[in-house]
């Protein structure tokens, strides 16, 4: 769909809105005015109807938002089972504003207003937390940011989600984007002895497996109510095939000056017709053009329980524990092309071009090839991730005006990779070899020539990478508040809070105690084996419409023989170490000590309601960085500290102009701590040092900065809500965030020999070793990532939100209901190089121009069912691109999900689910003109049948 088509289709939507609005609103005030009620008769006569179901929970979530003073969107569900989406992510996207990033067919993290999921803050049962996973290394792959994996928990373990999209003094710092407040379930939420099960069976069209899913809750109070107990259960299984191709991006034979790099060029005796040899080489070529396979097999479990003590009156205790597993088996199976991304003789040097096409972008779209060097590659990862979650809040009331709060926790997030184990198989020189993105861009034609590449005698045993990695990551808070109600128009509150951060992150690589790499060592023991007793043959399925000719089936290494024949699990055959993997070997503590003042308004302006919240929050950061260099022959640990603090104003109004149209105004100093920002390196920025690391082709040098400042951000906020019959809403809500310091990631791609730490090239040639002997080879194509604070720049949009049950219609239309959002953000960051000159002024990485939701729903007392729909524009994922590309994006995505609920007794439900509808694909690409491929993948359609009762 082009954008003109969709603005003009969004053209169409807001005027049907504004009209059904006026319509509801006439019929309102028509039905009023001939049944001779006043309006608070009318209303009164309206709230007896009594509504339940989904159309419950989006009644519960507008008071909630209509209540508030700042700007907040509610999620709710009932019960346990009864989340509106099986996925919290998902679940979360319907919010104006909201946007999320998939992997493995999933939400997994969520961007609010344009900024990304580092900005972004999670608080569970009032405490925050951050949850960490391992992924596909297209979607980022272990995560050692700030960003919080919403894929660990089933939705089922929630009854609430609040995201609060202005700051106010009594919320903690850390959001430049949203705070999220997840709420599990307690049992003072539910009246005397509660038991709710429920069962799903899922199957997805693509890998035709059927899957459990199910979810227990029991509750109950004693001791006429005072005490209760709550304990609830969530387990999932899930088979996914993901298939489709990729190119580890596209790049030319060019240096950053825009001259031919010899080692990067194909050969000279390159005739292809009518293309010349340095037409070739400035033209970008994808690196290691393929098709993919990932298999996953994952397990979910999840448990919570609460104990409540209403010891008085004016005493409660809460006592709340979370515990989340997730477990996972991925394979990742590849048949690729490497040799277009490696440098010298042996390699790019040596293949020769028969045929040619270079399209207006300057992209090598077709080529056949003679001397290329192949690959059957599989990977085997094992992955682990365990949450635990503790509060403890008290709340007590000395009068009717004196109330303390006290709230102390731990939550713990240990993510582990225990098993990463890649073996590749090599065939040199194969001529023929094909590949042509002329009619498909996604989804090329790739022909292997004269390589038999289904037969085990074909391919070389050329590496075996062992890559075991973990993260964990730790909260201590204790908090106390005071309110105390000065009259009945004020409030002051204030209190302190202290709340201890700690990373820790690892990952260990084959090693013989330096730098230098050994992932191509292959010992002779392991070279006699014949590949035929470690191979298997594979292929992609016929859900992957692949253009005619495109190989399809092919012999892979099978890892699980190799690991039994080779012994890779013996440590004096195959040692580990962190020596070439320094940069991913770190830690970083984060002490943080503040307190706030805040004073509650209620007072009346013009004869009109205004509610209002003023206050201050200071708060001190003391930063412990801990990182590895390699000095004198072994790694050298470096700790860097340092304190900086933060006072952060903010203000938020609320007027009720009239009964029903309130407007909402906010402004604040916000700041989130210094984090990868999606740029791809994690809290490993905060890291002293440097490390070189080699992975096949790639050579890369990272560094960290631990005297990065924080994010700081003025944010301001205007709204205009007009709730213009029960339950119904049109909004248009105005913001701005003027980013002040900005923390960027710069990316060169150049020889060793100019690297800006002055790196001495003994450092490269030291890790290069074997798997790269030739000294002019090794020095050539390093990429560095170097972080820095940068001034930042604005962003500014609007969200449009309408919902509205049709209850103002005859008969069987007046139990439909519709809801729906748009939002529109611009923004505008200055990009630097590595000489501090704007190379870019474009949008922050991760923001869409456009998002919309709509859902559709129909209900009544036995039946309801709705239709969704979630669309996310295009957005960037790294400025400047690597390898001379200037950016990398994401295509736009268009989800549409569906779901139905029986009740076939006032305690039995039976539902019917479909996700992704349209089996939208995963498109990511680069250069903004080119349009490159670089990641495009699919996971096919889901279908959930199941029950839920309800004792």
């Amino acid at each position: 769909m082009s954008k003109l088509v969709r603005h003009s289709a969004l053209r169409f939507a807001v005027r049907a809105v504004l009209g059904m609005a006026a319509l509801s609103a006439g019929a309102t005030a028509l039905a009023q005015e001939s049944s001779g009620l006043t309006a608070a008769q009318q209303q009164a006569q309206v709230e007896e109807i009594v509504v339940t179901g989904y159309r419950q929970s989006l009644s519960l979530a507008l008071d909630q938002k209509r209540e508030a003073v700042g700007a907040v969107d509610a999620i709710v569900a009932e019960d346990i089972a009864d989340f509106p989406d099986l996925n919290l992510a998902e679940s979360i996207q319907r919010v104006p504003g909201v946007s999320i990033a998939r992997d493995a067919g999933e939400g997994r993290q969520i961007s609010v207003r344009g900024l990304g999921p580092q900005f972004t803050r999670v608080r569970i049962n009032g405490m925050e937390a951050m949850s960490a996973n391992g992924g596909t290394d297209a979607a980022g792959g272990t995560n050692r940011d700030r960003s919080f994996d919403f894929n660990t928990f089933a939705s089922e373990l929630f009854n609430s989600i609040t995201i609060r999209k202005t700051s106010s003094a009594e919320t903690e710092e850390g959001s430049l984007g949203a705070t999220v407040d997840l709420r599990s379930a307690r049992p003072f939420d539910y009246e005397g002895f509660t038991v709710v099960t429920g069962a799903q069976a899922s199957y997805n069209d693509i890998s035709e497996d059927i899957d459990p899913r199910g979810a227990f809750l029991i509750s109950n109070t004693f001791g006429d109510g005072r005490f209760g107990a709550l304990l609830s259960l969530a387990y999932t299984e899930r088979k996914l095939l993901d298939e489709g191709a990729s190119t580890v991006r596209w790049q030319n034979a060019l240096t950053a000056a825009g001259t031919v790099e010899p080692l990067a060029a194909f050969s000279p005796l390159s005739d292809a017709p009518g293309v010349t040899v340095d037409q070739l080489n400035r033209a970008f070529r994808p690196r290691i053009p393929r098709y993919d396979i990932y298999e996953h097999d994952q397990e979910r479990l999840g448990v919570t329980g609460s104990l409540q003590w209403q010891v008085t009156d004016r005493t409660l205790l809460s006592l709340d524990g979370m515990f989340a597993k997730f477990d996972a088996e991925r394979r990742e199976i590849f048949l690729e092309a490497p040799v277009f991304s490696a440098n010298g003789a042996a390699a790019i040097n040596n293949v020769k071009v028969r045929q040619a096409q270079i399209d207006s972008s300057g992209s090598l779209v077709y080529g056949v090839f003679d001397d290329v060097d192949i690959r059957s590659e599989a990977r085997f990862d094992k992955l682990k991730t365990d949450f635990t979650h503790l509060t403890l809040e008290g709340t007590h009331s000395f009068s009717d005006t004196l109330r303390v709060r006290g709230l102390v926790g731990y939550s713990e997030a240990e993510h582990d990779n225990p098993v990463q184990t890649t073996l590749l198989f090599d065939r040199a020189d194969v001529d023929g070899y094909t590949y042509d993105f002329r009619g498909n861009s996604r989804l090329p034609l790739i022909s292997y020539g004269n390589a038999p590449v289904d037969s085990a005698s074909a391919w070389t045993l050329s590496q075996i990478r062992l890559r075991p990695q973990s993260s964990s990551n730790t909260f201590k808070t204790t908090s106390f508040d005071v309110a105390w109600d000065v009259n009945d128009a004020v409030t002051v509150k204030a209190g302190p809070q202290y709340k201890k951060f700690e990373f820790d992150t690892t990952s260990k690589v084959r090693s013989n105690g330096s730098t230098t790499a050994q992932e191509s060592v292959i010992s002779t023991a392991v070279r006699a084996i014949s590949i035929a007793d470690y191979s298997q043959l594979t292929g992609i399925s016929n859900n992957l419409s692949v253009p005619n000719g495109t190989a399809t089936r092919w012999i892979i290494p099978n890892i699980e023989a190799a690991t039994r024949l080779f012994g890779l699990n013996d440590r004096s055959l195959f040692p580990l170490g962190i020596e070439p993997a320094l940069g991913n070997n770190y830690s970083i503590e984060e002490e943080d000590l503040g307190g706030y003042v805040q004073a509650d308004y209620k007072t009346e302006v013009w004869g009109r309601p205004l509610r209002a919240n003023l206050g201050v929050r200071y708060v001190e950061t003391k930063q412990t960085s801990s990182g590895y260099t390699f000095t004198s022959g072994s790694p050298l640990l470096t700790t860097v500290e340092r304190t900086y603090d933060d006072t952060l104003p903010s203000l938020n109004v609320a007027i009720d102009v009239t009964d029903n149209f309130v407007i909402r105004a906010a402004a604040a100093k916000v700041m989130v701590r210094p984090n990868g920002g999606g740029q791809g390196t994690g809290l490993g920025i905060l890291a002293p040092g440097a490390s070189t690391q080699i992975s096949g082709a790639n050579k890369t040098v990272t560094a960290g900065n631990p005297l990065l400042d924080p994010y700081r951000a003025k944010a301001y906020d205007l709204s205009f809500e007009w709730y213009f019959a029960k339950d119904s809403l049109l909004s248009l809500a105005l913001f701005k965030k003027d980013i002040q310091s900005f923390v960027q990631i710069v990316r060169a791609t150049d020889s060793f020999s100019n690297n800006p730490l002055g790196l001495p090239d003994s450092v490269a040639l030291a890790a290069c070793g074997a798997a790269i002997p030739d000294p002019a080879t090794c020095l050539s194509g390093w990429q560095f990532a170097l972080p820095t604070n940068t001034d930042g720049g604005d962003l500014t949009g609007f969200e449009i939100s309408y919902q509205q049950p049709f209850s103002f219609l005859p008969g069987f239309w007046k139990n439909f209901g519709l809801i729906l959002n748009y939002t529109g953000v611009e923004s505008e960051i200055e990009y630097l190089s590595q000489t501090g000159a704007v190379v870019a002024r474009t949008d922050l990485t991760g923001l869409s121009k456009s998002a919309y939701n709509a859902t559709l729903y129909w209900e009544n007392e036995a039946f309801s069912a709705r239709v969704s729909a979630a669309y996310r524009d295009d957005f960037l994922t790294l400025v400047p691109g690597r390898n001379l590309n200037d950016v990398e994006g994401t295509i736009e995505t268009l989800s549409i999900d569906a779901s139905s609920t029986w009740s076939v007794t006032p305690n039995l439900d039976l539902t019917l689910e479909a996700l992704n509808l349209t089996d939208e694909f995963q498109d990511q690409y680069l250069d903004s003109s080119g349009n490159r491929l670089s990641y495009y993948h699919h996971q096919g359609r889901q279908y959930l049948l199941g029950a839920r009762y309800k004792f």
